[in-house]
């Protein structure tokens, strides 16, 4: 490896298969533990802890023995090469063959930029179930004008990324290039239509006015990049819940029903823990009483160590969201969700089938609330439509559809109604339909 190669992978930072050390110490045989476990890595010594800056730390021939006798007196043995490169050295780990691997009786993987410990069955279990498959790694025949400038540019400002890292640089380092070609996980996160490599990964919400989910409001489905996905999933959520006035110290200020940090939470849960081979998406149901987050993907676990043990499905995916800020330590998700809403006196529960689904229960009063606003956002879009109409003469459901971002249906459904009240008359066929207030009739009287 090139010395200005190296500085470059200490600009991107700490990761899921890089991890920074000042010198040789009593960590090494976790972290190496961890890599073997894990997806390989690089155990680069000489970089300042605080700061993350190159120091210089020449390896001698006592640290070069005691690393090569952590990895052989691991079970199983196991080879690590090791490199002085200037003023740095490089510990290459490469991932296990006979995984799981032990290390003074311990057993370690990563999570993140973090290599964290674990008991034999949490491991025997994840490589067992996951069949020793990686999702994450396939690749398929991607085209670069499919890749996301946009999502990468983000990306890289929200990680904190050198600005001066090159793009093949950083995917390389991130571990999102198999074989010089982007990989799953490189395409979830920067492509700009999901739908076209990985149509299982969108996102679909759904807005009912019934508990026994037979009608629906309105449904939206999210199929761009995964912190696209995300963000707007979230916003969709919050939308459609209601919000209620606090007044504290004689000042003013909003409060969601559901803590907005809960729902942010278990849909970052289901979108990097999620099983990517399982052909459905994730899937989110709004109905009076409840809010429903579906993940499809059985828990790796049995549910009552659900909140106590880790195991990561995806974690090229955990290490990237990770970077970004979004998760905190690992396994915590599940407790912040659960502290949230007891914190608020709302219930929730956890159903660990095929499927792995949050039940946020909404309070009574707020489920009488969303049925006064659902009926106020018809009457919203329907008067809307008729002024539209006094001014342009003539509409299409694409207008209603792009003004009021909801689906044809719902677009469809308050053109009916208007047609029925007699107020509006349908014209054309096909795909050349449009609709114009009936002749005859005072707009006055509306």
């Amino acid at each position: 490896m090139q010395y200005q190669e190296l500085i470059d992978i200490i600009k991107t930072g700490e990761g899921y298969t890089i991890e920074f050390k000042e010198s040789v110490n009593s960590s090494i045989g976790k972290d190496i533990c961890a890599f073997t476990n894990s997806s390989g890595g690089k155990i680069i010594i000489g970089v300042e802890d605080k700061t993350n800056k190159a120091k210089e730390y020449k390896l001698t021939n006592t640290d070069k023995s005691r690393i090569q006798n952590i990895a052989r007196n691991m079970s199983p043995s196991f080879n690590v090469q090791i490199e002085q490169i200037k003023n740095l050295a490089v510990i290459y780990v490469p991932e296990g063959k006979n995984k799981p691997y032990i290390v003074n009786g311990h057993f370690y993987m990563r999570y993140g930029a973090n290599s964290q410990q674990l008991d034999r069955d949490e491991i025997r279990d994840l490589f067992q179930k996951e069949n020793l498959i990686s999702f994450e790694r396939q690749i398929k025949d991607f085209k670069e004008k499919d890749f996301s400038i946009e999502a990468f540019g983000n990306f890289k400002k929200e990680a904190g990324l050198d600005k001066d890292l090159s793009k093949k640089h950083i995917l390389n380092n991130l571990n999102l290039l198999t074989n010089n070609k982007l990989n799953n996980s490189g395409i979830l996160f920067f492509v700009k239509n999901i739908r076209q490599y990985l149509p299982n990964a969108t996102t679909s919400c759904f807005l009912y006015a019934d508990k026994e989910q037979t009608e629906i409001i309105d449904s939206k489905e999210f199929a761009e990049d995964f912190i696209s996905n995300l963000n707007n999933t979230y916003k969709y959520l919050t939308s459609k819940l209601n919000t209620a006035v606090i007044i504290k110290d004689l000042k003013h200020k909003t409060k969601l029903e559901l803590p907005k940090e809960a729902l942010r939470e278990a849909i970052i849960n289901a979108m990097i823990h999620r099983d990517y081979f399982f052909p459905a998406n994730i899937q989110i149901n709004i109905t009076p009483d409840r809010v429903e987050i579906i993940n499809p993907g059985k828990l790796l676990f049995p549910k009552k160590e659900l909140g106590k043990r880790i195991a990561q499905r995806n974690p090229i995916l955990v290490d990237l969201v990770h970077r970004l800020g979004l998760v905190e330590k690992a396994g915590s998700g599940i407790k912040r969700i659960k502290k949230l809403m007891r914190e608020n006196n709302l219930k929730i529960e956890f159903e660990t089938e095929s499927y792995f689904n949050v039940i946020f229960y909404r309070r009574k009063s707020d489920a009488n609330q969303t049925q006064i606003r659902r009926k106020s956002d018809v009457k919203t879009r329907q008067e809307w439509i008729l002024n539209y109409l006094e001014e342009n003469k003539t509409i299409k459901s694409i207008n209603i559809i792009r003004k009021f971002n909801v689906v044809k249906d719902t677009a469809s459904r308050d053109l009916r109604v208007l047609i029925g009240e007699s107020k509006i008359l349908k014209r054309g066929a096909g795909n050349n339909v449009w609709y114009e207030l009936k002749k005859g009739e005072n707009r006055n009287d509306y």
